[in-house]
């Protein structure tokens, strides 16, 4: 664009300024030529008056007459004129002209305007007192030449700005288009996609963007080798932790059996034991599905689900019949292709964290989103929203809530009641795996609290036979992924590090 501007600012002006030349050095060219002329016919006329009083015949033996209007001013001060075209006589002579030639006696040139035309004439005063010889020229082929000029130059800078843009347009494409291959591969990397790489062979012939090609890549294969050693030694950790907390769970399960025959101050430090264990044993597990996530050793089973009764059915096995479940009857036959186990997933962690941390979940809603016609980029999907009568969460802790490790505003606190910060970081995960995503907002009915959302693509089938056996959305019947607030004992065979989530 600035390669236009420039192009466009450049041609207007060199063509301001040819014409300006053109026009002045045309029009000087004509006044030397038409004066010369003036004085070689003032002396014939001058010379001619002395031997005749016929000023008019005097003046058609002029050879040019033909050509420019002539005007002579009589020594009785009377005007005489002859020209080929009548408008030009002696009284549309500029008063300044006329003065200068017959009372100060010196020869004079003029250029004057009359009705729209820009004509020039010539004053050479006569031999006799208070005469004066005039010619009258008019420049409309000066004019003339110049609009064809200015018409030339009007489409050589169109021309020239075209051209401009096209090769700026180019030229650009050429030496920006590495840029922009590093910049995607940058953007890929900044998503996750750490396999992303420049392939350096494109580069070798360009020494300047050669080494940035190459430190590119080196600077990923060097993040790549830090996160992989890092989720190694947390899934390690956590497979290590695994058989001495099934241990440990177990024996304190023999204590808490035994409670009553415990003192008092024995039951309360088995209570908060229980409770710390039970969050370390939440803790593992969570690093454990996490640690799949970042090795891409998770695997996504869609299947075709009818969604409300799949909702219905999940809220309810959870222990939450009394939660409303609210949808248009036109999504009672809206069928999905997802994950049902990672689904049924992400809503138990909604509604357990709404019941823990929020008062409780008031109510479950699903909605289908249609796209936005002016975005290209939008799909059709359906909502599922679950909202709870809690404080809510401040507009600057939305989207880091779904931070790994991030537990708002309870940071630091120990209890039964508080979780380790992965739950939502998985429930995300779960989303982002179907394609979906998550977020938190503000209730729909304006009312305090949140209300935690899920978003995911589906089809839409007609016809189709939903499955009487949703009782299988149980989080029982969802493997051992961690729900927040759901733990089991888990048993050695399913701690193999080739398991997948």
């Amino acid at each position: 664009m600035a390669v236009v501007l420039v192009t466009l600012v450049l041609s207007v002006a060199l063509g301001l300024l040819t014409v300006t030349i053109t026009q002045q050095t045309l029009v000087n060219q004509r006044e030397e030529s038409i004066s010369g002329r003036a004085v070689g016919n003032a002396a014939i006329v001058d010379a001619a008056l002395g031997s005749s009083t016929d000023t008019q015949a005097v003046l058609s033996s002029l050879s040019d007459a033909g050509k420019a209007s002539v005007v002579s001013v009589g020594q009785d001060g009377r005007p005489v004129s002859v020209s080929v075209d009548q408008r030009f006589g002696v009284d549309v002579l500029p008063r300044q002209l006329k003065d200068q030639v017959v009372d100060v006696r010196n020869p004079a040139i003029m250029r004057f305007e009359l009705d729209g035309q820009t004509l020039v004439a010539v004053g050479v005063p006569l031999g006799t007192a208070a005469s004066g010889y005039f010619e009258i020229y008019r420049l409309d082929d000066i004019t003339t030449g110049l609009r064809s000029l200015i018409v030339s130059l009007a489409v050589a800078t169109f021309l020239t700005t075209v051209a401009a843009g096209v090769l700026g347009y180019w030229a650009s494409g050429l030496t920006l288009r590495p840029l922009a291959r590093i910049s995607e591969a940058a953007e890929a990397v900044a998503v996750g996609q750490l396999d992303t790489r420049i392939d350096e062979r494109d580069y070798a012939s360009d020494r300047d963007l050669a080494p940035l090609a190459m430190n590119f890549n080196a600077m990923v294969d060097a993040l790549q080798e830090r996160i992989d050693r890092d989720t190694r030694f947390a899934s390690d950790v956590s497979h290590e932790l695994r058989s001495p907390l099934t241990t440990l769970n177990a024996s304190i399960h023999v204590l808490v059996n035994n409670r009553d025959e415990m003192p008092e101050r024995a039951q309360h430090a088995l209570d908060l034991l229980d409770a710390d264990v039970d969050r370390f044993t939440q803790l593992v597990e969570d690093l454990l599905e996490i640690s799949r996530f970042d090795a891409g050793a998770v695997r996504f089973e869609p299947e075709e689900l009818a969604i409300v009764p799949l909702v219905h059915a999940t809220v309810a096995n959870l222990g939450y019949p009394h939660v409303e479940v609210e949808s248009d009857t036109e999504l009672d036959q809206l069928v999905i292709s997802c994950d049902k186990r990672r689904l049924v997933r992400i809503l138990a962690n909604f509604l357990h964290n709404a019941d823990r941390y929020a008062d409780g979940p008031t109510r479950v809603w699903i909605e289908r989103h249609d796209p936005d016609p002016f975005n290209p980029f939008d799909e059709l999907t359906v909502r599922i929203g679950v909202e709870d009568s809690g404080p809510g969460v401040p507009l600057d802790e939305r989207e880091r809530i779904f931070d790994r490790f991030n537990r708002g505003d309870q940071g630091g606190s120990r209890g039964a009641d508080i979780g380790v910060g992965l739950g939502l970081a998985l429930a995300a995960e779960h989303a982002s795996l179907q394609g979906g995503r998550v977020w938190v907002e503000d209730r729909t009915d304006g009312g305090e609290g949140a209300c935690f959302v899920v978003e995911l693509p589906f089809v839409d089938l007609e016809d189709v036979l939903i499955s009487d056996d949703l009782a299988a959305a149980t989080p029982e019947a969802t493997g051992m992924l961690t729900l927040t607030g759901e733990h089991a004992i888990i048993t050695p065979h399913e701690a193999s590090p080739g398991g997948t989530a």
